[in-house]
């Protein structure tokens, strides 16, 4: 039996935010949608489990001020949200040392703190110069995006700084310096109101979390769209002719006059578009592939880095782990610590057993927060690189030479073909908010088209 009986107006490839608030936008309309998603659940880049006594994230959890389409999204469904814990003082390894600070820099060096500063000020500025409806118009974007960003790092003189701003970009982006386009690195921090916003917890991307959970977003969604909502649709390819749009799935053709995709352009790549696919597409699809991060989960009886006056916020330029916060319950039942390996090392230890890689994060988070990290009343992982329908996380980076002449394939339609994804956002790319306004975005060209 075939999985659609009839033809529909729009079907919509991806069921993560992007693509569910899509649906939304176009159902509300009277609209007839149908999601189809390859996995066997909702949410796409967000996965939240029951570990212990409460619901984390093992994947994007965090919201923050000017994230306005999914902080209105969040109220409208009844998702709730509470602070980041960010009480007391952080730690950065380096070197093989733990230091404790305060503030926005780790303890470096006088003179590396000082160029630090200097060079995050002038990221700001060169980042408030990229417009994010053609960032290729700057004067200096072919040779920004000609650059990597481990070019620029390669230009600071101090190590401290060097290692500072390394960090700041593999945690932003869970990717190596050398894999982004410097072009990119700059249109991604205006995206997001800059670096400082980016990696900071008050005032920034990490200030809240969602007390059920990141994935509640899409599982509310997807409830409303009720059976609208297609799960282990695998699609293979997507052919147009004069009235319409056919999706070869694993279920089966379903027939629409239209059709969002809504996945990262690493994973559309792998969709057969036939002639509607243009040059600039797939060179946006095959130089913009997923980042790499492996999100780690300890839960403890109690919170014993508060108890010693830390926040549970820590960078090392030094072993597994290239991060940490406190993961725990919004109502203090739980204690936990979120622990994230990134770019190179987490495709290296992607690889390893199970076991092995337990071992590894828990003895840097040792190193940091003392012998009782080394015993977790539980500890549970997610390798991203792993996941099929995702290919990485958190977002796809754009590798030199393709932002400045090619940024608008992100969102120019093929035909009867539109694109969403935070990828194809022009604020907070990378973000939930990025992906809800781009799956918005596509419903109202459709709207469009549909009413035209």
């Amino acid at each position: 039996m075939a999985l659609l009986s009839r033809e529909i107006d729009v079907a919509i490839v991806g069921a993560g935010l992007s693509g569910l608030s899509a649906a939304r936008a176009l159902a509300a309309t009277g609209v007839d949608v149908a999601v189809l998603e390859a996995r066997d659940r909702v949410g796409g880049r967000t996965l939240s489990r029951k570990v212990g006594r409460d619901v984390l994230d093992l994947g994007g959890q965090w919201i923050g001020p000017t994230q306005d389409h999914v902080a209105r999204l969040a109220e409208e469904l009844g998702v709730h949200t509470f602070p980041q814990y960010a009480h007391g003082r952080r730690l950065i390894m380096r070197g093989g040392e733990v230091a404790s600070y305060r503030g926005f820099l780790p303890k470096v060096p006088v003179l590396d703190r000082a160029e630090a500063v200097l060079r995050i000020a002038q990221l700001e500025r060169l980042a408030r110069q990229i417009a994010l409806d053609a960032p290729g118009r700057h004067r200096k974007a072919t040779i920004w995006d000609r650059m990597t960003v481990a070019d620029y790092v390669g230009s600071i003189r101090r190590a401290g700084a060097r290692d500072l701003l390394t960090i700041a970009t593999e945690m932003v982006f869970a990717a190596e310096p050398h894999e982004i386009s410097f072009l990119y690195f700059l249109y991604y921090l205006r995206a997001g109101g800059g670096l400082i916003k980016l990696t900071e917890v008050r005032g920034g991307a990490q200030e809240r979390r969602f007390v059920e959970g990141a994935q509640a977003l899409s599982i509310r969604m997807a409830r409303d769209l009720g059976a609208a909502v297609h799960l282990d649709v695998a699609i293979g390819a997507i052919e147009q002719d004069g009235r319409g749009v056919t999706l070869r799935t694993s279920r089966g053709p379903v027939r629409a006059r239209y059709a969002i995709v809504a996945i990262p352009p690493a994973l559309s790549a792998r969709v057969d578009l036939g002639a509607a696919r243009t040059a600039a597409r797939a060179r946006v699809e095959r130089d913009m592939p997923m980042g790499s991060v492996i999100k780690c989960l300890a839960t403890y009886p109690r919170p014993f880095w508060r108890d010693a006056g830390l926040s549970g916020e820590a960078i090392t330029s030094d072993g597994v782990v290239r991060a940490t916060f406190d993961d725990s319950s919004h109502d203090g039942r739980q204690a936990a610590l979120v622990a994230f390996v990134i770019g190179d090392a987490a495709r290296r230890w992607s690889r390893q057993p199970a076991e092995a890689r337990r071992a590894a994060v828990l003895a840097d988070l040792v190193r940091l927060f003392g012998p009782a990290a080394g015993h977790p009343d539980q500890y549970v992982d997610q390798d991203w690189l792993a996941e099929p329908y995702s290919g990485g996380c958190y977002v796809g980076v754009m590798a030199p030479g393709v932002l400045a002449e090619h940024a608008a394939a992100l969102r120019e339609p093929a035909g009867r073909i539109h694109f969403a994804g935070t990828e194809s956002a022009t604020a907070w790319v990378g973000y939930f908010d990025g992906a809800i306004s781009a799956g918005q975005r596509a419903a109202a060209e459709l709207l469009e088209r549909i009413r035209g």
